[in-house]
């Protein structure tokens, strides 16, 4: 469902459908309780199509205009923002990270299981 066809309907009939789509939810549920459920992909569709009436139906309530969303415009927010540092690093202990090519040792657990 596009958000375009729900911000022409009116309130009742956005809680129409979202009450038609909940009920569709469960049903969706219980067949992939029962291993019925053939599509699965729907239940990820309805589930975000509740939330896009949900969504809409809120803003209609308060009044705001629909956001539109902004691909092209850059992040100036998170460009400037430092990065995070780890506690090793925070706190200067000099740790290196360990390094992906090496082999993780074994515990010493494992050591004295192996022997017996």
């Amino acid at each position: 469902m596009k958000a375009s066809d729900i911000r022409v309907m009116s309130p009742d009939q956005i809680g129409d459908e979202v009450l038609k789509l909940k009920k569709e939810q469960f049903n969706l549920r219980f067949q992939r309780a029962t291993g019925q459920l053939e599509n699965t992909s729907r239940v990820r569709q309805v589930r975000r199509d509740i939330a896009r009436l949900q969504t809409i139906a809120r803003q209609k309530r308060a009044g705001e205009e629909p956001k539109a969303k902004d691909k092209d415009k850059p992040k100036a927010a998170e460009a400037s923002r430092p990065r995070a540092r780890s506690a090793a690093s925070r706190a200067g202990t000099g740790r290196r990270p360990m390094n992906p090519r090496s082999k993780p040792k074994a515990s010493s657990r494992a050591k004295s299981k192996s022997k017996k």
